[in-house]
């Protein structure tokens, strides 16, 4: 499995201008669930299981997010990804009680929950790439990422 199998241009949204990560997970529900990948189900467990457990995590330059939910939300796998002309407040993965800047979403939509273990591992490979990270957050449009992510992978995301 690879992060570039998941990924469709008509899911990224560079520099996206959100107030809140409840108005990002909005914007990226809704192009999850418009182009037929999730139920309409998806919003209120994104919400949910990030309440719960929190998915922010602060890397050496940048905040990312890891939001996903359980797989009965969903109808075909994704990962649906913004990256914040301002950044957001989420809460720690590692401390819930603290909160940290996003700058960067990979919103994940699987169907398999052995799946979500196996991407969480190679998005983190990909993001502790401080390198790839940049590039991600500079990116102008989707389909610079889509290659970015695509050229990472022939290296360092076999895992």
């Amino acid at each position: 499995m690879q992060i570039s199998e998941f990924l469709h241009k008509e899911l990224i949204v560079t520099n996206l201008e959100v107030e809140s990560k409840e108005e990002l997970f909005n914007v990226l529900y809704e192009k999850l669930y418009n182009s037929g990948f999730v139920k309409k189900s998806f919003l209120a467990g994104i919400k949910s299981r990030e309440e719960k457990f929190p998915t922010g995590l602060q890397l050496s330059k940048y905040g990312v997010a890891l939001p996903h939910t359980d797989p009965e939300h969903v109808i075909l796998p994704a990962i649906a990804i913004a990256t914040l002309a301002e950044p957001v407040e989420f809460k720690n993965m590692a401390l819930s009680s603290n909160d940290l800047n996003v700058n960067v979403v990979f919103m994940m939509a699987l169907k398999e929950a052995n799946s979500q273990v196996e991407m969480l591992q190679k998005l983190a490979c990909l993001i502790q790439n401080d390198s790839q990270l940049e590039k991600i957050v500079h990116a102008k449009k989707g389909g610079e990422i889509i290659e970015i992510i695509k050229n990472s992978s022939l290296s360092n995301l076999n895992l």
